[in-house]
């Protein structure tokens, strides 16, 4: 009699939520609980198969594909999140789906923090065969956030994003008052781990090319309410970019003013000031124009209307 105590043979059947994946990521995903380097080893000894064949870790999985994955060891998954977030959904279709996220909330588990967006997700909707970040916001950052339900409409988001055919557009309260209406950041970016082992960004001649174009909507009593359309992805990029300008964002707890940012607290600034405020692209499926607006939250909504009586629509 076979023993089913002791792991066993997987045969899987690629679907469309998988195609076009690498089977390295495929097995990572499927083989949760097993160290990467078990699965680079069992991917290099031939074990896996594809189609009864042999593969490298850079091969893209096609849909119908017939996955052998060798008997491994998987540790005990963990308990599933108990409490999921309260997420305002914005627009959902077989494709994807938008988050308006709220400040506070991070999109991912990770630096201290048990789950976020994408795992609240994934655990109020088991059934789903796929739920990914198609990009990503600051956990302090509100906003629009978009999430693919399929690997082509992942990989088409992928493309569009780093070809600038996705329109991403901010708004920000900003300590001071630029001199021209309209401007833009082209300061590159260098990406670094301060002493704290922390992850920063700073400008740097050398770094990763980096543009912020820049409209201001009001200004009154040294302060700024600024449109930003991000030209490029760059990590913390906004942040950065008008922190390095003079323009620090109101509530920046990593390139702000810090003593200025304690005062406009009690004026009702306690974070940071920075809201994904719209996104535009052609839909990845059925290329229609799919235009997406979030309106600003109520703290800064109501923070505006208090300091800004010109403040633009």
């Amino acid at each position: 009699m076979k023993d089913l105590s002791k792991p066993q043979v997987t045969r899987l059947e690629v679907g469309e939520e998988s195609e076009g994946q690498r089977i390295d990521n495929f097995l990572l995903r499927q083989l949760k609980g097993v160290p990467k380097s078990h699965v680079y080893r069992v991917l290099r000894s031939g074990e896996v198969r594809v189609n009864s064949g042999r593969i490298k870790p850079e091969y893209r999985l096609r849909l119908g594909d017939k996955v052998r994955v060798p008997p491994v060891r998987v540790a005990a998954a963990k308990a599933p999140v108990a409490r999921l977030l309260d997420l305002d959904l914005l627009y959902e279709d077989a494709a994807l789906l938008v988050v308006d996220k709220a400040s506070g909330i991070a999109v991912h588990g990770g630096s201290g923090v048990s789950y976020g967006v994408i795992e609240s997700l994934r655990a109020a909707r088991p059934e789903a065969k796929m739920l990914e970040l198609a990009h990503r916001l600051d956990r302090d950052t509100s906003g629009l956030l978009v999430v693919a339900k399929k690997r082509s409409a992942l990989v088409e988001l992928h493309r569009m994003l780093r070809d600038g055919e996705v329109e991403k557009v901010y708004v920000a309260v900003v300590k001071g008052s630029p001199a021209s209406r309209q401007f833009d950041i082209r300061d590159a970016l260098h990406k670094y781990v301060n002493a704290k082992g922390e992850r920063r960004v700073a400008v740097k001649e050398g770094g990763m090319a980096a543009e912020t174009r820049v409209k201001v909507l009001a200004s009154a009593n040294g302060l700024s309410v600024l449109q930003l359309r991000l030209m490029t992805g760059r990590t913390h990029q906004i942040r950065v970019h008008l922190a390095h300008a003079g323009l620090p964002v109101l509530g920046d707890d990593k390139y702000g003013d810090f003593e200025f940012n304690r005062a406009v607290a009690r004026q009702g600034a306690g974070r940071l000031f920075l809201h994904a405020r719209r996104i535009a692209f052609l839909h990845p499926a059925s290329k229609e124009k799919l235009r997406l607006e979030s309106p600003l939250p109520a703290d800064m909504l109501s923070f505006c209307r208090t300091n800004f009586d010109n403040l633009e629509p």
